[in-house]
C-alpha cells in the first residue's frame, strides 16, 4: 500500500543519514491539495454523489496546500545547505490549523460546483463494510481497493493532526497561502479546465 511503501522509503533514507551516505530532511505533508491535484480532490469529486460521512463529523484533520507543500520542501533544501545537522530529522508540514474533515470534503465539493455531503453512517458499519470488501475483493483476486476499506473508515472518522512547530522552528515554514485563499485558487482553477 502507498503508506507501507512511503514507510519503507522513509526508513531508507534515515539509514543512508545515519550511515552519512546522504544528507537529507525528511517532509511529512498531509493530505496535499490544489490546483492539479490528481489525487485527492479528484477522488472526491469523483464520489461526490455516492459520499457518506463517516462517524459524527467531528474528527479533525490536517491539511496542506500545495503551494505551502513545495514552499516547505524549497526550504527543507535550503536550510540542510547552511546546517547540516538537519540532516536525518523528520518535520510535519500542513496549514497548521486543523480543520473539520468533513467541512473541508465539503469545501472542495463546493470549489467543484457539487453539492456537499449530507448523509452519513455510523463509523462501525463503515469499518464492517471495509472488512467484509477487502476479504471480497482478496478471495476474487481484485487488484484495486475497494471504494471502502478499514483502513479508510478509520481515516475517515478519527482526529489527526500534527504539530508543525518543529518545521517552523528548524526551516521557517509558515504557510503562505491560507484554506480560505486556497479554495479559491482551487475554484479558479476547477472553472478554468471544466
Amino acid at each position: 500500500s502507498y503508506q507501507e511503501t512511503k514507510a519503507q522509503a522513509e526508513r531508507l533514507v534515515l539509514q543512508a543519514c545515519q550511515e552519512g551516505v546522504v544528507q537529507a530532511i525528511i517532509l511529512r505533508p498531509h493530505l496535499i491539495w490544489g490546483p492539479g491535484d490528481t489525487h485527492f480532490v479528484p477522488r472526491i469529486i469523483k464520489q461526490a454523489k455516492t459520499l457518506r460521512r463517516v462517524g459524527d463529523g467531528k474528527n479533525r484533520i490536517d491539511t496542506t496546500y500545495i503551494d505551502n507543500a513545495a514552499l516547505a520542501h524549497v526550504l527543507a533544501a535550503k536550510k540542510l545547505t547552511e546546517n547540516q545537522q538537519l540532516s536525518g530529522r523528520i518535520y510535519f508540514i500542513s496549514q497548521g490549523e486543523p480543520v473539520y474533515l468533513w467541512d473541508m470534503v465539503n469545501h472542495l465539493l463546493a470549489a467543484a460546483g457539487q453539492p456537499p455531503v449530507t448523509k452519513s453512517i455510523p463509523k462501525g458499519l463503515a469499518y464492517a463494510i471495509g472488512w467484509v470488501l477487502e476479504g471480497v475483493y482478496k478471495s476474487l483476486g481484485i487488484k484495486s481497493e475497494p471504494r471502502m476499506t478499514r483502513f479508510l473508515a478509520s481515516e475517515l472518522s478519527t482526529s489527526h493532526w500534527c504539530d508543525i512547530s518543529a518545521a517552523k522552528k528548524d526551516l521557517d515554514y509558515v504557510p503562505e497561502v491560507s484554506q480560505e485563499e486556497g479554495l479559491k485558487l482551487l475554484k479558479d482553477w476547477m472553472e478554468k479546465w471544466n
